[in-house]
């Protein structure tokens, strides 16, 4: 007992010294404005108010975020136009970097770190129905008949919305593998064609869709038991996933259609992105940025409760409480860390 008390006041005492160094730094950020980007897939959105909150609490005055496609974004930073954003994908998002990247803007730390796990997913049902092992079977004439839901002769897959990276590399696969007479890849609202996806799932039909997590869609359609992870059927890098072959093949995947299985997409690492100037000028900003993360988990927890309707700001911002006060001693640890930077 007498230990198990020394135990939780020498933890007070950890936190209360954290706390008190944070207090001791004061507000590095006061007098100053940070422009966040944001990205226009809605599974982002909680990484950039936890990011934006931590740089309130340094005492910065965080602009509204500027919601942004991939491209834009890249080149808004290098411009200094917005100051960073959280929801960099490495190296899906190498592509789309403008020529002078690496002068004006840089990637710091790791929001998660490899666990941007990307790939296409198939009813199991009807994998085992059909004996589906690899996009390649959507070439055949029954496959795409049970996946064709607009009768246009094609095998219905929902993609990615122009602008995404990972709409690139959907693109790709559909030249490489000679899938465009084949496939109808769906790029409008990615939320509206999962949500109508799900539908015709739990109406009894087969669906085919691409996803990445973390993400509320393999909350809602699990890997093995609703869906399995496809093959693609050869990997043939994108331009993008030059020097990252191996990495296209995995092993140990849960749910997968085989192991190990050639998802066609690199795990990837998110991290924040920011000007060069903004982090030179604000070390307690690039110290927050290199040491905070979140867990996959809790990203895709969060986005399940958006998709089942806590989707506005003030929803969000109720989850940024939540988390925060669930993580409270590595918050405080944090922002005393970075706090401490700045002196």
């Amino acid at each position: 007992m007498k230990n198990r008390i020394l135990a939780i006041m020498l933890t007070l005492a950890m936190v209360l010294g954290l706390a008190g160094t944070a207090v001791a730094a004061g507000k590095p950020g006061e007098g100053k404005s940070v422009t966040p980007g944001r990205a226009t897939w809605t599974t982002g959105f909680f990484q950039e108010a936890i990011f934006s909150r931590a740089l309130k609490e340094l005492g910065y005055d965080v602009k509204k975020a500027k919601d942004l496609s991939n491209p834009i974004f890249y080149q808004a930073v290098t411009q200094g136009d917005v100051d960073y954003w959280a929801n960099g994908w490495f190296p899906l998002h190498y592509a789309q970097l403008p020529d002078n990247f690496d002068e004006k803007a840089e990637r710091v730390g790791y929001v998660a770190k490899a666990g941007g796990l990307s790939g296409y997913l198939v009813s199991k049902d009807a994998v085992e129905e059909f004996n589906i092992q690899s996009l390649d079977d959507f070439k055949r004439e029954e496959v795409k008949k049970a996946f064709d839901a607009n009768g246009d002769g094609k095998a219905d897959l929902v993609a990615c919305p122009p602008g995404w990276g990972c709409e690139k590399v959907i693109s790709h696969h559909l030249a490489v593998y000679g899938l465009k007479d084949h496939v109808n890849a769906i790029q409008a609202s990615y939320p509206a064609a999962m949500a109508d996806a799900i539908a015709r799932f739990n109406n009894g039909e087969p669906v085919f869709f691409y996803t990445w997590a973390p993400n509320w869609t393999i909350f809602k359609l699990k890997p093995g038991e609703d869906v399995l992870w496809m093959n693609v059927p050869e990997i043939i890098p994108s331009e993008a996933q030059e020097g990252f072959e191996e990495q296209l093949t995995m092993s140990g995947v849960e749910g997968a259609v085989s192991d190990p299985v050639k998802m066609g997409f690199v795990a990837n690492d998110i991290q924040v992105v920011a000007n060069k100037e903004f982090l030179a000028e604000n070390p307690a900003a690039r110290k927050l940025f290199e040491i905070m993360s979140i867990p996959l988990f809790d990203i895709a927890e969060q986005n399940t409760r958006m998709f089942d309707g806590e989707d506005s700001q003030r929803d969000i911002e109720r989850h940024v409480d939540e988390w925060i006060e669930a993580n409270q001693e590595a918050w405080n640890g944090w922002i005393a860390e970075a706090a401490k930077a700045a002196k």
